[in-house]
């Protein structure tokens, strides 16, 4: 067996489809899993490079950073700056997940010529339900793509077609698909100057193609029926909003969508995660939600987005974005971040017990290197630790 079937067998495999890309044509597709998630379906020859090279850049095997930033945060990771803030055309900030900052700054970068492309996940126009990548050249382009798209996707398998263009492109995707692209671009130092800016956004985790379904049945529309699905945006934090071939329109808040139904139906990979923050991204951003009561406040309102640069690279595109008045931004303090994403704190702590029990568990575990887990591991508490190890134990042996 090699290493990407060993990878998917063990639980580990984020979906990102880099493995796709590195292979010889056809030898590895993406196709969706009976369990609803993107998996390597691997059809052809894997050579002993392609191997090596698997190893070093998969985010199922490793997450890694080269060296460690003398701003490293231990549960933020590289911070250069933080703001709140949101993109100034109205149109963008109601249509993206948060602010509409991603979108904004994925405007600016083509309008100021500094890129050719961006390549970010959007609705595939064959499929309502289902994700592709995008190559979005205009800004209309980037707004049809606004808005979260919590279902399974795999950016990086057409990489290699993407860097074959010759062009100069940013790209905008999942923390694990951008510490994939960093790894490859480590390998293929090469490639680093068409691709100066990565974007990426906080994550909680990737759902199976079959909670959509769900939601949309639990939403009283029929599966077979959907012209139109967006999971969220539309306003902040926006409906998961399902439009039928009939013209009929079904909705479901934010809290009960991702809630209730989405975030219990999660790929393995996303439980045992330590970078839901988007670490090995030049610019992260995430809802930069209001408290009620000690906890997010979900009520509807203007978007707001967290905003983290994370390199100077970073720093240079959200500073010249604000002098153009593409967003405008705010600094707060490190420390506020924790109420506006509570659930990233709970699970940086738990990381490195995860994948401890995952490898007792299934005798592999993803490693991740340099981002400072074990300071961490019982600031939880000692018996809430070993009793999250001991579920996430059962969990990979497959137990109820």
């Amino acid at each position: 067996m090699n290493a990407i079937e060993s990878t998917v067998r063990a639980g580990l495999c984020a979906g990102c489809g880099l493995c796709q890309a590195i292979a010889p044509n056809g030898a590895v597709t993406m196709q969706l899993s009976s369990q609803g998630f993107l998996r390597p379906k691997v059809t052809g020859i894997i050579t002993s490079d392609v191997e090596k090279s698997f190893n070093r850049v998969c985010p199922g095997i490793v997450v890694a950073h080269e060296s460690t930033s003398k701003n490293y945060h231990p549960t933020w990771g590289p911070i250069e700056l933080v703001h709140v803030g949101y993109a100034t055309d109205q149109t963008t900030r109601h249509m993206g997940s948060s602010g509409g900052v991603i979108s904004a700054l994925c405007i600016f970068l083509l309008k100021s010529n500094q890129v050719d492309f961006v390549a970010q996940i959007a609705v595939d126009k064959q499929n309502p339900l289902a994700n592709k990548l995008q190559i979005s050249r205009t800004a209309t382009d980037v707004i049809t793509a606004a808005g979260s798209r919590y279902a399974p996707s795999s950016p990086l398998a057409h990489l290699n077609e993407l860097l074959a263009t010759g062009e100069h492109f940013a790209f905008v995707g999942k923390p694990c698909d951008a510490a994939a692209l960093r790894a490859y671009l480590r390998d293929n130092p090469q490639y680093k100057p068409q691709i100066p800016i990565i974007l990426s956004f906080m994550c909680a985790g990737i759902p199976s193609q079959n909670a959509t379904l769900d939601v949309i049945k639990k939403m009283g529309a029929d599966p077979t029926q959907i012209e139109s699905f967006r999971y969220r945006g539309d306003g902040w934090p926006g409906m998961a909003r399902a439009i039928q071939a009939d013209g009929q329109n079904y909705e479901m808040d934010y809290n009960s969508s991702w809630g209730n139904i989405l975030g219990k139906q999660l790929q393995y990979r996303c439980k045992i995660c330590a970078d839901g923050t988007g670490e090995f991204a030049d610019v992260v951003c995430a809802d930069a939600w209001y408290g009620k009561d000690g906890y997010p406040d979900f009520a509807e309102r203007d978007g707001r987005s967290l905003i983290i640069s994370r390199t100077a690279a970073g720093n240079q595109l959200l500073n010249a974005a604000t002098s153009s008045n593409a967003i405008v931004m705010e600094p707060i303090s490190v420390g506020e971040i924790d109420a506006m994403q509570p659930y990233q704190v709970n699970r940086r702590q738990l990381a490195a017990a995860r994948g401890v029990a995952t490898r007792l568990a299934v005798g592999n575990t993803t490693r991740f290197k340099g981002l400072k887990l074990v300071r961490q591991i019982f600031s939880s508490g000692f018996i809430y630790t070993l009793r999250n190890a001991w579920g996430t134990f059962r969990r990979a042996k497959g137990e109820p």
